[in-house]
Parts: C-alpha cells; sequence; structure tokens
C-alpha cells in the first residue's frame, strides 16, 4: 500500500507567458465576409439513389403498405398492417402483388370477407397490374406480433 507515486513534480520560478495576439495578425474584415469553401457541397449536391420501386422502401411498395393500412380490424380498432396480420407484401417488377396474411384465428367473423377486401384495396393501388392474398394460418398469429403503436392504441404497453 505505501508505494511511491508514479509521478514527479517538477518546480518551476516562472513560465514563460503565452504569446499575444496582434492586430496585424487578425483577419481582414473583407476575408471574413468571404464565403469559405463549403466541404458540404459535394455531399448536398448529390441526388439520393433512386429506390426500386417494387422493393421495400420503393414508392409502389410504400403505397401498398398505405393501403394495408387503411383496412381496419373491425373488431380491434387498429389497422391490419400495425395488428400484425400481414407476414409478407411481394411485388413483382411487372406490378403483381402478393400478399401473405392471417387473421386472428380461424373463426374469425372476417375470414371470409377480410382477403377479398384486402385483395380490393391493393388491386386499386396506381401501378398494381394484379394482387393476390395467401391466407396462411402458420405461424399463428400472437399478440406479440403487433406493432408498438397498436399496443399504444390497445392499451398495452
Amino acid at each position: 500500500m505505501n508505494e511511491e507515486p508514479k509521478f514527479k513534480v517538477e518546480e518551476v520560478d516562472s513560465v514563460p507567458p503565452p504569446p499575444r495576439a496582434r492586430a496585424e495578425d487578425a483577419e481582414a474584415p473583407s476575408d471574413k465576409l468571404e464565403r469559405k469553401r463549403d466541404y458540404l457541397a459535394g455531399f448536398l449536391a448529390e441526388q439520393p439513389v433512386s429506390a426500386d420501386p417494387t422493393a421495400p422502401g420503393g414508392d409502389l411498395y410504400e403505397n401498398v403498405i398505405a393501403a394495408l393500412k387503411d383496412i381496419f380490424d373491425p373488431e380491434i380498432p387498429v389497422n391490419i398492417y400495425d395488428l400484425g396480420l400481414i407476414y409478407g407484401v411481394d411485388v413483382a417488377d411487372d406490378g403483381g402483388v402478393v400478399v401473405s396474411m392471417t387473421l386472428t384465428t380461424p373463426h374469425c367473423p372476417v375470414a371470409e370477407s377480410m382477403p377479398g377486401e384486402v385483395e380490393l384495396r391493393v388491386g386499386a393501388v396506381p401501378g398494381v397490374r394484379d394482387a393476390e392474398v395467401n391466407l396462411v394460418w402458420d405461424p399463428p398469429w400472437d399478440p406479440a406480433k403487433m406493432s408498438d403503436e397498436a399496443r399504444l392504441e390497445l392499451g398495452m404497453l
């Protein structure tokens, strides 16, 4: 415990003063007002790479997702996308859309009408050639598939 300190103290009588600012070293007012080189100019001028319209983030894909968010479950006041009923959206280059979805239970009262409504709404999106809905039961839906917005809406968060 009684070790010698690992640092050394040096005592000095005085320290040289720092250099003083001089008026001739100051920047001229015209230089101050002149626009400096903008290092972000190239970055800001660069145009974003256009996303594939059929890929996530693309216009057509996002419009299909927006159409799905307009469809609400009649028993629960949350849209089917945030509810986690949509398992997949595949958009082909020619505008064909395949939606894989499930329902909360196989005995859901809208089991016959919901897939038809999804097909009609997605088919109405500009740029969609045709829409197909695949109703799947595996994996089964559970509340963990809901988005945070849906949980908040239902008071589960």
